[in-house]
């Protein structure tokens, strides 16, 4: 009797779905980002996409060099807009709502960078 084989869990490639979506959203959304021209964005970057596994929201992780409050007022209004961009280019029966979040991850880095710095021109 021959066994059936079993699939990895993460798919065809050995990633997780969320994981593929992920990469897509980020692909596409920073995409759409080169594109609109909004100076309240400063120098933007979209660090990072995670999605919930059940689609119930999306967590876009960005930087910018421009003020906190502004830039994300700028982000929700243009959310509209991210989000059909998503919807035409993601297969998907469902788009997740986008939340966009600082990536506190990219400050923690630059806060240490600065701190090795100083404490490397103390010892020059």
């Amino acid at each position: 009797m021959a066994r059936a084989r079993r699939r990895p869990a993460g798919g065809r490639r050995g990633y997780d779905r969320t994981d593929r979506l992920n990469s897509l959203l980020f692909r596409i959304l920073a995409e759409e980002l080169e594109v609109i021209d909004d100076e309240r964005f400063g120098f933007l970057t979209v660090t990072g996409v995670s999605t919930d596994r059940d689609l119930t929201i999306a967590s876009v992780f960005v930087t910018s060099d421009a003020e906190g409050e502004e830039l994300f007022e700028a982000l929700e209004e243009h959310r509209p807009r991210l989000q059909k961009a998503v919807a035409q280019q993601a297969r998907l029966r469902r788009v997740p709502p986008l939340r966009f979040v600082s990536d506190e991850a990219v400050q923690s880095a630059d806060r240490i960078e600065a701190i090795l710095r100083d404490l490397e021109a103390g010892d020059a």
